[in-house]
């Protein structure tokens, strides 16, 4: 196992997402009859229940036998007299120290109690590695934690299609193990592995770090020219090598790591603060062996998570019980704040050893432990591996006997000497005596063999005393499993985790009751998770493999989404070059003799003045833009706006019929709505919000262009579409209507927000459709007369591209999208950028990524190919920060896709990859816009406000970020702020006929 940090620990971190009472959960709170308890606070001064040799838990109890079985006792259940203690209901929850002057207790029971650990303590424990854990994870606090949480890059476990040759080497305690695994893409169930062993000489271990790794890469060497043959190698193919290096390093790519320490016997100089990869790779290159390329490098534990993976069955978990312990897990790789990967899973390597280096494990520190930390290498430090690691037990349990006879209660009469020599008591003896099931024969020939003279009591007492310790240090590894479970249930947002766990080390398969007692207490400590225990095969080796299999297996597959991607991942320059695009053909569109022909029409809308605060009175407003027309009536006071408004619906019928019809429903609407008001009396000024596309002659003229969204009411296109509205009112003899004002809701937008801020002087709408509009001087406006003041211009963007000036940035998606639609050709920067379009480009993507067998091995289904499926607001639900991947495997459930974790992660970034690029258009758009109204003006910096509205820009989790950043980039000399338009088409509406009435009535 890797060395541990002893940095100091810090105030708690924690990972969000939870409402309080859940975050109590989430940082080790337990409820205890509909309270909750902080497990920081101790354990509780009622009688606990204990885990160890004895465990009370609620009703019932959890006792070994003498044979070492593990069973639950009921109180109501009658003891057999086989079991080695008693209940004590006298026994106390407090520590052992308070124990020792009992007079009612013998000294081999207070031993054994000072072994056991109430439940309540186990609880406190868990909460307290959790909260360890999540210090690690933060960028902050993982300086001073103590549960490292180091990040490897291993971000996915093998799907059994792997296949190929794979070079492992691992540098073990004093040998270096070469080995040559093919896997042959069955799932993984059936691989052909040979290996060698090298014995490396003392010198090397402590010499220079150059000779060490000139000593492995020669070891390769010899290996590979004794095993591999011309069918399995050659110097033309690549062989790439998986390094297992079992010391603690600062990891910051799958083949980069920079040793941090030493330890194990091990000082080499000149290796410390070094990439270690990087050394082994220059060593191998100097063995000519041109075609062995180091591509991962990892720990031990590391590789039996990835050894335990199989076809249909991933392990995202895996504990080594060795010398030392350890455990890493898959965790969302946006909670692992020292690594730069944000998107899908990342194993963490705990290096949970140090837990308690705080001292926040001193009060289950027995004066044996006590003693075997004194004597250490290292006082004081790797406090938790010291009470589990096979190197220690030995050790405590020798301690213990010490103690024991200096009682009188072992070895009365006898000579002990032996028992003071340090080692002499080894986890094999210890795991000789308690695996004997048949009495204690095998006990008496360990001792004897030790050069003890045991009685028949000594040889029980003996083995009730390396039950506990070893008991103890399989329910220590239950709760740091336990803690691991809980973080991994409550960050994914589930309510049930099932998860397998891969298990190694000497003490996993030596103590015959290990997994049964790492199941039952895990499963205490942690109801809602299920854990299957899998025993790893060779974890450093064949798990090496593994890790640099999958490694390939991704490093092939990002290739190949980059190839899909690429196309739509803009740079600077191809944004610099669609604002320098935009502006010609703003340029173009202001033109009078080239406004016919530009792709940006850059409609005049007669509306020269914004809100000033000084607009005052009652105003309607009428806003047609769809199937639902809504009227409003709007007061604007010294004290600000209110509003009053209903929504009326427009029958298919009335949509699809006579112009005359259409705006007789609308007269009838806005009647119905001025009685309902008490408005009839009054003739208020109005703003009608007509959201299709016009040619506008004046502020109250407008000619239709072409009907849009399902309208097709005949005689209005080329129509005035007031005068319509007029002469509708006049038939219904409705002489009260007074319509001052028609508008786009762009405008309309740009108006609602330039009441509360006077610089707002640019509209822009990004939802279904997009649009922008803006003040532009007068003298520019060439296709209006007259050269004073300003005139906000309706750009009617969408369009820009149509004459194919962007054909460079259109991808094969979009191609495959514009054709589809009802007007191919049209509206193509739209296209690239709204809400309409954006799900069905990602639908595209998915389709070929599907045919390149990336998504779904390859499996499309009928839904996925049915248009327009995949809707534009999957993009925002799946774009969520911290959104539990799960989640979107659900919306691909919808849409009957049987979507693995690599999928959902990978959707995720196609999700992105689209969103971003709309994002980036719109912002390059905006920059031609604020640049030319600074340079209109003359300023050296511009400050302007932008009013936004539309579903994209305020649902998207990520969008109005990414464009707010992409603007300033390219408009670094604007400084840009923006409002959210509230009711643009409806506030804004009446804002235009309120700014109206005040520039007619002289107000400036």
């Amino acid at each position: 196992m890797g060395s541990r940090s002893t940095r100091p620990k810090s105030p708690s971190g924690q990972f969000g997402g939870a409402d309080r009472r859940d975050q109590r959960r989430n940082l080790g709170a337990e409820e205890r009859g509909g309270r909750y308890v902080d497990q920081w606070w101790g354990p509780s001064p009622s009688n606990p229940p204990v885990l160890g040799p004895m465990t009370v838990v609620g009703q019932s109890c959890l006792l070994h036998n003498r044979r070492g079985s593990v069973t639950i006792l009921h109180r109501s259940d009658s003891m057999d007299s086989s079991w080695s203690m008693e209940i004590d209901n006298r026994f106390p929850s407090r520590h052992h120290s308070h124990h020792h002057g009992s007079s009612h207790t013998t000294p081999i029971q207070r031993a054994l109690r000072s072994l056991c650990i109430p439940l309540e303590r186990l609880h406190i424990m868990k909460g307290h590695m959790m909260q360890d854990m999540c210090k690690g994870l933060s960028r902050q606090t993982h300086a001073q934690a103590k549960v490292r949480m180091l990040p490897t890059y291993v971000c996915s476990t093998p799907n059994g299609t792997e296949k190929g040759n794979f070079l492992v080497v691992e540098l073990c305690q004093n040998q270096v193990r070469t080995l040559l695994v093919t896997l042959y893409g069955d799932g993984n169930m059936s691989p052909q592995m040979m290996y060698k062993i090298f014995d490396m000489p003392e010198s090397i271990m402590q010499g220079e770090g150059e000779a060490l790794f000139d000593f492995i890469a020669q070891c390769v060497s010899q290996f590979l020219a004794e095993t591999t043959t011309s069918d399995t190698s050659s110097s033309e193919e690549r062989l790439p090598l998986g390094f297992v290096f079992p010391f603690t390093c600062r990891q910051t790519q799958l083949d980069k790591a920079e040793l941090l320490s030493w330890s194990k016997g091990f000082s080499c100089s000149g290796v410390v603060g070094k990439d270690v990869v990087q050394m082994l790779q220059s060593a191998i290159n100097k063995q000519e062996l041109s075609h062995v390329e180091v591509v991962a490098l990892m720990n031990d534990t590391v590789g039996t998570m990835m050894t335990c993976c199989t076809e249909g069955r991933p392990c995202e978990i895996a504990m080594v019980a060795d010398k030392g312990s350890n455990c890493c897990f898959m965790a969302e790789a946006y909670l692992v704040e020292t690594a730069e990967e944000t998107s899908g899973r990342m194993c963490v390597n705990t290096e949970w050893g140090c837990f308690g280096d705080d001292g926040s494990l001193n009060d289950i520190f027995t004066p044996y432990d006590e003693s075997v930390d004194e004597e250490s290498s290292n006082p004081g430090e790797k406090r938790f591996e010291k009470l589990v690691g096979t190197l220690y037990l030995g050790e405590i349990v020798r301690h213990a006997l010490i103690a024991l006879t200096a009682e009188k209660a072992l070895f009365t009469g006898t000579d002990i000497a032996v028992l003071k020599e340090k080692g002499v008591f080894t986890i094999q003896h210890v795991l000789d005596i308690i695996n004997n099931e048949d009495g204690t024969t095998d006990v008496k020939r360990v001792l004897e063999v030790l050069g003890l003279q045991p009685s028949e009591r000594d040889c029980g007492r003996v083995q009730q005393i390396c039950r506990a310790v070893v008991g103890r240090a399989a329910t220590l590894h239950a709760v740091g499993l336990a803690a691991i479970l809980s973080y991994m249930c409550q960050t994914r947002d589930m309510e049930t985790l099932m998860v397998n766990v891969g298990v190694d080390g000497e003490l996993y398969k030596g103590y015959s009751r290990f997994e049964e007692i790492l199941q039952s207490v895990s499963r205490l400590l942690s109801p809602e998770c299920l854990a299957t225990l899998l025993p790893s095969r060779d974890g450093s080796g064949r798990g090496a493999a593994m890790v640099t299999a999958v490694a390939l297996r991704l490093a092939a597959q990002r290739r190949a989404v980059n190839e899909v991607l690429g196309p739509l991942r803009l740079t600077h320059a191809d944004l610099e070059k669609v604002q320098a695009l935009m502006r010609q053909e703003m340029e173009r569109g202001l033109g009078k003799h080239t406004n016919a022909t530009a792709s940006v029409r850059m409609l005049p809308t007669y509306v020269s003045h914004t809100p000033n605060g000084t607009e005052r009175g009652d105003f309607l407003a009428l806003d047609l833009g769809g199937t639902n027309f809504r009227v409003l009536v709007v007061h604007v006071t010294e004290e600000g706006i209110s509003m009053a408004s209903e929504i009326y619906v427009i029958p298919a019928a009335i949509m699809r019929g006579t112009g005359e019809g259409l705006f007789d429903h609308i007269i009838d609407c806005i009647v119905d709505f001025q009685t309902k008001q008490n408005l009839m009396t009054q003739a208020l000024p109005l703003g009608f919000t007509f959201s299709f596309p016009c040619q506008q002659v004046g502020l109250d003229k407008a000619l239709l262009l072409t009907w849009t969204k399902g309208f097709t009411a005949s005689g209005c296109v080329g129509q005035d579409v007031v005068q319509l509205l007029r002469d509708a009112a006049q038939r219904k003899q409705h002489s009260g209507l007074q319509v001052v004002a028609l508008l786009n809701d762009t405008v309309g937008t740009m108006m609602s927000c330039g009441y509360d801020d006077p610089k707002c002087e640019i509209g822009l709408i990004v939802g279904t459709g997009t649009n922008a509009c803006y003040m532009e001087e007068m003298r520019n406006v060439g296709t209006v007369e007259g050269d004073q003041g300003r005139m906000c211009i309706n750009m009617e963007w969408g369009a820009f591209g149509d004459n194919g000036c962007l054909d460079h940035i259109f991808t094969h998606f979009d191609r495959v999208v514009d054709e589809t639609t009802i007007n191919p050709g049209k509206q193509r920067f739209e296209k690239l950028i709204s809400g309409m379009y954006l799900g069905e480009i990602v639908r595209q993507i998915l389709l070929v990524m599907t045919e390149k067998q990336l998504l779904f091995q390859g499996r499309p289904t009928s839904k996925l190919q049915t248009r327009n499926i995949f809707q534009t607001k999957f993009l925002s639900t799946i774009e969520l920060n911290g959104l539990a991947l799960r989640q979107i495997r659900t919306i691909l459930n919808e849409l009957e896709l049987d979507a693995s974790f690599e999928d959902s992660v990978l959707l995720r970034e196609v999700c992105q990859a689209v969103s971003l690029r709309a994002a980036q258009l719109c912002a390059a758009g905006l920059a031609a816009v604020v640049e030319k109204m600074r340079e209109n003006r003359g300023l050296d910096r511009l400050s302007v406000s932008v009013g936004v509205d539309g579903t994209l820009y305020k649902l998207h989790p990520c969008f109005s970020h990414n464009l707010q950043k992409t603007l300033k980039d390219l408009a670094p000399n604007c400084d840009v702020s923006f409002h959210l338009s509230e009711d643009g088409s409806g506030k804004g509406a009446a804002l235009v006929a309120a700014v109206a009435c005040r520039t007619a009535s002289g107000g400036q």
